[in-house]
């Protein structure tokens, strides 16, 4: 018995049985299967009948060598808590595992020294491309020495417009909110955000004053209300609202925690939510959104879609048809009972 036999009885043929029963040597073979290199067409021929003759399965490594590629890629994040992260991941996986390719997760927890350190790593593991989120949409420097490695930023897009990024559409999720609540009959609309230099705190503001004056109204209370991402926030700027504007009806979040607070305020206030007040979360958490009394109306921005774009975007990269800019995805709003 052959070894090549002896190897066929256990499963366990390789590169090189294909190449000896093609006649060839291992170099050839590897060129041939992956359809690189110059051979006559009748021995490229050879090899490929040889392969399927010993129904040839190559492990990662052999596909690595034959493909150029490690079908690995790497994903890094600055959310160490995993809100925002971990549906984009999930949305990338599920693009990513269609191709078989596994995904290195790395939580650089916003620091720029473990950011290096996590990009030297993946380039020494040789991945096939990177994918790059956090937990803002803020734009965020790109990853430098790259070494021409397919990189997609994915929510917090990348400060320089030709790398590849995938974002969520904050002014038309604002826009779905606001819209909603003018279609419902609302009249007097007050919007608590976050932090006014957060991007996603300013677009959301911003888009919700512009349709607001389109439709002849004004904010309730005169302005947004910025502070920051907390219950607690949400309950103070509720409270400043009603004394100042006691007449408003409804009340645009610019995420759950501040809506969660929002509702708790009026609830103590003897405001009945939707029937007096309607109130509309961003995010879609269902933790928040879920456990207010009563269950968020919200804004979803379809993380995982985000995720899916960018790795179907970073594919196409590693295939050679890179497309820079930036690509929007849009969000949906998610009608539960306060609005």
């Amino acid at each position: 018995m052959t070894e090549t036999d002896r190897r066929l009885r256990v499963g366990r043929v390789t590169l090189t049985d294909v190449a000896v029963a093609a006649g060839v040597s291992v170099g050839t073979a590897s060129k041939a299967l992956s359809g690189n290199g110059r051979m006559r067409p009748e021995t490229r021929e050879r090899v490929l009948d040889a392969a399927r003759r010993l129904d040839f399965q190559p492990n990662e490594q052999a596909r690595a060598l034959l493909g150029g590629r490690t079908w690995t890629v790497g994903l890094i994040t600055t959310d160490g808590i995993g809100r925002f992260s971990t549906p984009v991941l999930l949305g990338a996986e599920d693009a990513l595992g269609a191709g078989k390719i596994s995904v290195l997760l790395c939580d650089t927890r916003g620091d720029a020294i473990r950011e290096r350190h996590y990009v030297e790593t993946l380039l020494a593991r040789r991945v096939d491309g990177i994918i790059v989120t956090g937990r803002r949409t803020d734009p965020r420097p790109p990853l430098r020495g790259l070494r021409d490695v397919p990189t997609v930023y994915a929510l917090s897009p990348s400060a320089d417009p030709a790398d590849m990024s995938v974002a969520s559409d904050d002014g038309g999720g604002a826009q779905l909110a606001v819209e909603y609540l003018i279609g419902s009959g609302r009249r007097h609309i007050a919007h608590v955000s976050g932090p006014a230099h957060h991007a996603a705190a300013r677009q959301r503001a911003d888009r919700a004053q512009e349709l607001l004056g389109r439709a002849g109204l004004d904010l309730s209370g005169g302005q947004a209300q910025f502070g920051d991402w907390s219950e607690a926030w949400g309950r103070r700027a509720a409270r400043t609202v009603l004394r100042t504007a006691p007449d408003t009806d409804a009340f645009f979040c610019a995420n759950d925690q501040i809506a969660r607070g929002v509702t708790d305020t009026l609830r103590e206030e003897g405001r009945a939510v939707p029937d007096d007040i309607a109130v509309i979360g961003y995010d879609n958490w269902d933790t928040m959104a879920l456990a207010s009394r009563p269950p968020l109306t919200t804004i979803d921005m379809d993380l995982g879609e985000i995720g899916r774009i960018a790795a179907l975007r970073l594919l196409d990269a590693i295939d050679g048809t890179a497309a820079g800019g930036v690509r929007t995805v849009p969000c949906r709003l998610v009608i539960r009972e306060s609005a």
